[in-house]
């Protein structure tokens, strides 16, 4: 009898101590009361601004023209671009360069709001087929441009080409006053 007392006492004493330690499978922590608080969390930083280009195509309206590095995409002639810009932008111009790195002549527009920037191109008449453009965001002055959050922006440089044959520059007109042999 004095065994069973013995394995009695035993078992109640490892549960007793299995109930002050806790069970094995949990990890050991500070308690909610244990008066120990939590790092606060740190706020994650908005992500980088972001710009997408688009052309007005005659039939399809607003068409998405690629801003990747190397990537030369062809689009239809247009007279109409439209920037958009994830934030809105601090010091910045916005320049289209036909492929002897002219400035183009344009009735630009832009329109900021929450949602970010949106900067309008409007040209008298269609780009011109078979030639290259390049749009390019860089600052107004100095050397670095920001977004509203105050950030330094990278500068934007996108080479695209327009869709069909290279026109023939025109002939000059006869002259009239031709000497003859």
């Amino acid at each position: 009898m004095r065994f069973l007392q013995r394995t009695a006492v035993a078992t109640a004493f490892c549960c007793g101590l299995l109930a002050l330690t806790g069970c094995p499978d949990k990890t050991s922590g500070p308690s909610p009361d244990s008066g120990v608080a939590d790092a606060p969390e740190v706020p994650k930083p908005p992500p980088p601004t972001t710009f997408a280009l688009r052309s007005l195509a005659p039939d399809a309206g607003l068409v998405e023209i690629s801003l990747e590095p190397g990537e030369k995409p062809v689009i239809e002639p247009t007279t109409t671009l439209e920037l958009t810009a994830s934030r809105g932008l601090r010091n910045y111009r916005v320049r289209l360069f036909d492929a002897a790195e002219r400035a183009m002549v344009s009735d630009d527009v832009a329109e900021e709001s929450e949602t970010g920037l949106v900067y309008r191109i409007v040209l008298p008449q269609p780009l011109k087929t078979g030639f290259e453009y390049t749009l390019v965001v860089d600052a107004q002055t100095g050397t670095a441009f920001t977004d509203t959050l105050g950030r330094d922006v990278e500068e934007l440089r996108t080479t695209f080409l327009i869709a069909g044959e290279k026109e023939k520059p025109a002939l000059p007109p006869a002259s009239a006053k031709k000497k003859r042999r």
